[in-house]
């Protein structure tokens, strides 16, 4: 998926961090660089991982261990909020260790008695899915670590206790195991991985387009008996080359498996293996496994069926399956279906005893829950309203409520509700009214409390303990007390939330941020943020982002706009969503330039001094704009663009744009490539070397194209680095001063009028 990360840039000559004055070092209500992106200061105080334990009386978290050593492990009584520590970071260091393992993800077998220690964790793609997995026996304090002697370091993925405990399986090299916790016997399921034949995880496209940043490639049944996993046969999928010029005299070749657009996709099939160890039973699926996607599959409410989801290579038909782990046989019992793309559901719930079980639609013109028989017949609607329902966050299947995310009347927002799982009545509001902002909630299984994280624009999150559904605050977990003062101090503007009309009158959601000095009688240069694609919403009400950055260039006197165009996944119907479909970077840009006239006819906004930046799919937007639109925007810096969507992965490509086969003319009138000759203002084109999703390739074209057209413009290369930009000291800080100094030299001085420039040249 094309995203952007929200960390940080630089100057393209300036190497050293920035020099900040005496002046400011002293002045805690400017920010500057090095305060952002060097100092740590304005970091948010961590909160768990914390895991509910039983039915949600207590919860752990973890916690700095004695002396700052390590971490422990903590419980708290959810009522009384008594604190006890169940493990000690010195129980946490091997024999022979003279430190603490660092815990980066821990889980409890199902009587406690086992904690699973996730640790010493390496990227497979983007994701740090590969590493050590330690088990620590409490009753004995006996701690060992799992994968036996063949295990090098950082080599074991998915570790998971078997439902009774005993057993912890975990893929290594593309293979399956099966560990007994009591004997250490370590039993191979399967023993044909390689590069390019998977087992139980993934390739990068599936891994970054279907599996939504979850790349655990299979799963226990209920009964601890047999596992299903995922199996991909990758032989046929291209490889793209990273090259590596900077750590040894001669280049270095990384071969990527990647799929672009029209080429050949890994053959993904379900396979059924005991745990005990034996042959896989196999889903007997019809149809060409590559040219369909399994992007979900999980047991189906028993252990001897399996549900699985299944897309066809264009995305726009989702067969809903139910297969036989006995026997292999497969029946389809739901099929959605969209002109343009489907949506994956990722989480189906099994309700009455497995009877049923729910799903989620676009097929009213809104996202809504469904609850669906066993055998597909029927399809209830549960949620109604013109409204979209942006997650599930629960089902109490005994209580009769469901609870999910949801702003009908502020797509900005997120907020908590619960409606009759019956369909009657109305959908219940239970995050506060007066705390306008997003809500995030992790709910205990008895639905009696929920940990839930607020925050809004430019205020820092608060971590609390709730009692539900009357959303009673038992007690304040994080209050980021000294970061909220910190920010407190800071030099801001106002927020102007907005609502511009596109060309058509639909309204888009926007925000301004606007200087503490605001003076609507002067000219004020203005900065657009964008993103604009169907993976990310950025007009949002919540801390983070880029928002002490852009806080930064208001105290500067900018003005800073986001808004977001039709195709982005706002909570505002599924025909704003889908309105882009087979022409990605057209309506978005007009969208955008839209916004722009509309900003521009203030009086209080220089038409001269317009910038726009993006990253990633918002960078492939800023050369569009400015290409587009040379008379609104004079700046543009992108970093990481796709500059031409043949260039970029099938999957995520396909879903949105088509086959290149059927729509190359959709193709082409989105890329910027193709609009090169309308440039006419100042460029920043910025990409990481080692960009193994957004490939640098997209940059060179751009470059050859724009050097044929004799378009003057500065880049800059950041050797391999990902898409991130963000491997290597003082490589964020370097980033954005970087940009910051482009900005100021190409939007922050007054455009001379025609008359001081003709003279200025005589």
């Amino acid at each position: 998926m094309i995203r952007h990360h929200v960390v940080a840039l630089l100057s393209i000559a300036v190497l050293a961090v920035p020099q900040v004055s005496s002046a400011q070092q002293a002045d805690s209500s400017l920010l500057t660089l090095a305060r952002i992106y060097g100092s740590g200061e304005f970091a948010a105080q961590p909160f768990g991982p914390s895991r509910w334990l039983g039915h949600g009386a207590a919860y752990t978290t973890l916690e700095p261990g004695q002396g700052g050593r390590g971490q422990d492990i903590v419980r708290y009584d959810v009522e009384t909020g008594r604190r006890e520590t169940l493990v000690a970071s010195r129980a946490l260091t091997p024999k022979g260790a003279e430190s603490p393992l660092q815990v980066e993800d821990y889980a409890w077998s199902p009587d406690q008695r086992m904690l699973l220690v996730f640790t010493n964790t390496q990227p497979v793609w983007r994701l740090n899915t590969r590493g050590d997995y330690w088990v620590l026996d409490r009753s004995s304090g006996v701690i060992r670590q799992l994968g036996g002697r063949e295990a090098k370091p950082s080599t074991l993925m998915f570790a998971k206790f078997s439902p009774d405990g005993g057993r912890v399986a975990y893929v290594r090299k593309n293979n399956l195991y099966v560990e007994d916790l009591t004997s250490g016997a370590i039993t191979a399921l399967t023993t044909d991985g390689s590069r390019t034949l998977i087992n139980g995880t993934f390739d990068w496209v599936y891994e970054e387009e279907l599996m939504n940043y979850y790349a655990d490639g299979w799963r226990w049944s209920p009964d601890g008996r047999s596992i299903a996993y995922w199996q991909l046969n990758a032989d046929r999928v291209k490889s793209f080359n990273l090259i590596n010029n900077t750590d040894s005299v001669y280049s270095q070749v990384t071969p990527v498996q990647y799929p672009k657009v029209g080429e050949a996709n890994s053959a993904a099939r379900v396979g059924i293996v005991p745990a005990a160890g034996g042959a896989t039973r196999w889903l007997e699926i019809a149809g060409d496994p590559r040219e369909h996607y399994i992007p979900r599959m999980d047991w189906a409410a028993n252990s001897t069926e399996i549900l699985l989801q299944r897309l066809n290579r264009v995305q726009n038909a989702n067969e809903v399956m139910l297969g036989d782990a006995r026997t292999g046989a497969v029946r389809t019992v739901l099929v959605e279906r969209d002109s343009t793309w489907v949506d994956l559901v990722n989480e189906v719930v099994w309700l009455n005893g497995g009877k049923q079980f729910t799903w989620v639609s676009e097929r009213d013109g809104w996202n809504h829950v469904y609850v669906v028989s066993r055998d597909g017949k029927t399809v209830r609607l549960v949620t109604q309203g013109a409204y979209d329902v942006l997650e599930i966050e629960g089902i109490d299947d005994k209580g009769g409520w469901l609870y999910y995310i949801a702003s009908p009347d502020n797509p900005a927002q997120k907020y908590l509700f619960r409606s009759r799982l019956d369909g009657t009545g109305r959908p219940e509001r239970i995050s506060p009214r007066n705390e306008p902002g997003t809500h995030a909630y992790d709910r205990s299984p008895d639905y009696k409390h929920a940990i839930e994280t607020y925050s809004s624009l430019g205020n820092p999150p608060v971590v609390r303990l709730v009692r539900l559904p009357r959303h009673q605050v038992v007690r304040t977990l994080v209050d980021n007390e000294p970061l909220r003062a910190r920010v407190g101090r800071l030099r801001r503007g106002t927020a102007e939330w907005l609502s511009i009309p596109a060309e058509d009158g639909t309204r888009m959601p926007g925000v301004l941020l606007k200087p503490a000095d605001f003076d609507s009688t002067r000219k004020h240069p203005l900065l657009f943020f964008v993103y604009g694609g169907p993976g990310n919403a950025e007009v949002e009400d919540q801390w983070g982002g880029y928002y002490l950055w852009h806080t930064m260039l208001t105290q500067k006197g900018y003005l800073v706009a986001i808004v977001d165009n039709r195709g982005t996944p706002a909570p505002l119907g599924r025909a704003w969503r889908k309105a882009i479909y087979g022409q990605l970077g057209v309506l978005e840009t007009r969208d955008q330039a839209a916004a722009a006239r509309a900003l521009v006819r203030r009086p209080y906004v220089d038409a001269g001094r317009v910038g726009i930046w993006g990253w990633s799919y918002g960078a492939f937007m800023t050369l569009n704009t400015l290409f587009q639109h040379p008379d609104l925007y004079r700046t543009g810096v992108a970093v990481s663009p796709v500059t031409h969507w043949s260039l970029y992965d099938n999957v995520y490509t396909e879903r949105f744009n088509g086959l290149i086969s059927d729509n190359r003319d959709g193709y082409d009138r989105g890329s910027p490539i193709s609009h090169v000759n309308g440039f006419k203002g100042n460029l920043l084109l910025v990409h990481g070397g080692g960009d193994d999703n957004v490939h640098y390739q997209n940059s060179e074209l751009l470059i050859n194209a724009l050097v044929g057209a004799n378009k003057p413009f500065q880049m800059m290369e950041y050797p391999n680095r990902t898409h991130c930009i963000c491997q290597g000291k003082s490589t964020t800080l370097h980033l954005f001063s970087l940009i910051t100094d482009y900005l100021d030299e190409h939007l922050l001085a007054p455009v001379p009028a025609p008359q001081e420039r003709a003279a200025a040249t005589q």
